[in-house]
């Protein structure tokens, strides 16, 4: 218990007073109630550790035979950015994992959302004031909705005002779908208009836009399939029959060049020839990296197609490459041994 409560207090020494209220808004849009500084506090002495493991083999037999003024310095300012850049690569996952975690329950609410709205409906026409039917529709089926909707119940209890509530609620996530709904039924509440009516039109406004966005989708499903299909099979197909190729005119040029040179004995000869100076493992690495950075844009590509922004698609990006690098060495194996007998 008490090393738990050490690593608490370590980890609020590490995030400054300041950004503490924007980190506590940014997680509750991920789910999470509470800053978690006890991973901040562990992610400082996991990091260390890692940083020994790496210090040691490989900076400290490069340095140890310097001077110790000269050695003290190189081993802070090593251990230093070791640390820093591992701390820099967590947070830096960790915030890729929370954004598409925020991006998921976003949308998630913004599809439970007319269903909501058709139950507050259904509670107004019964009778019942704006506030309770509020209340009232909440559901355990709606899952996040109907916690946030909790949120806004027990403020509007402890003497918020429930346009107010309500606002908070919409500022939270970054939903146009959700703001435009709340600021119109904000208005008609400040107005003394129909609520009812203007729900209705609502839900039937946003059941319009799912479908549409439905049929779009579906649309847009044979370019999607073309542009998987190129970058999972084909693109990896000509950079590995380019690396067979490559090894198939090295070992011509190679043989060419053995010949000439003893084909023309002591005697000149009229010209040369020279083996390009390339190394296929050279090229091998080029053509993964050139994979990686092609498939991870054609995922983004693809996800903006289909949903319209980059996050709805990023759980493609492991798939897409993944896929294309595996193809990639399998059909180099397998041209390898179809072309072997060239090469030979």
């Amino acid at each position: 218990m008490g090393s738990i409560l050490y690593l608490e207090e370590f980890g609020k020494a590490f995030v400054p007073r300041k950004i503490r209220s924007g980190l506590k808004k940014y997680l509750e849009k991920a789910g999470i109630d509470e800053v978690p500084y006890k991973f901040f506090g562990a992610l400082f002495w996991v990091t260390a550790v890692i940083t020994y493991f790496v210090y040691v083999p490989g900076i400290y037999p490069v340095i140890k035979q310097k001077s110790i003024f000269l050695f003290f310095i190189i081993t802070f300012l090593s251990w230093f950015l070791i640390q820093l850049l591992i701390v820099v690569l967590i947070v830096l996952a960790v915030y890729f994992y929370m954004n598409i975690m925020i991006y998921r329950r976003t949308k998630e609410l913004e599809d439970l959302l007319p269903e909501y709205l058709s139950l507050v409906s259904t509670n107004l026409k019964g009778g019942m004031n704006f506030e309770k039917s509020l209340w009232s529709a909440i559901k355990p089926e709606f899952g996040i909705l109907a916690n946030e909707i909790g949120i806004v119940s027990k403020r509007v209890a402890t003497g918020n005002d429930v346009s107010e509530a309500l606002q908070e609620f919409a500022d939270k996530y970054e939903s146009p779908i959700l703001r435009r709904s709340v600021d119109l039924i904000k208005g008609e509440i400040i107005s003394g208009g129909s609520i009812t009516g203007v729900i209705d039109n609502l839900v039937a406004d946003l059941r319009k836009t799912k479908a549409l966005k439905a049929e779009m989708s579906a649309a847009t499903l044979t370019y999607m399939i073309f542009m998987a299909a190129i970058v999972v099979g084909i693109m990896p197909a000509l950079f590995a029959l380019s690396r067979q190729l490559l090894g198939i005119i090295l070992k011509f040029g190679s043989r060419i060049s053995t010949s000439m040179e003893q084909g023309g004995g002591g005697g000149g000869v009229m010209f040369s020839f020279t083996v390009a100076q390339i190394d296929p493992f050279h090229f091998q690495i080029f053509s993964i990296a050139a994979i990686s950075i092609i498939a991870v844009f054609s995922s983004m590509i693809i996800s903006t197609i289909e949903k319209g922004d980059i996050q709805g698609g990023l759980k493609f990006i492991p798939l897409f490459l993944m896929g294309s690098l595996i193809m990639y060495f399998i059909l180099s194996v397998v041209l390898e041994a179809l072309l072997k007998g060239i090469m030979a």
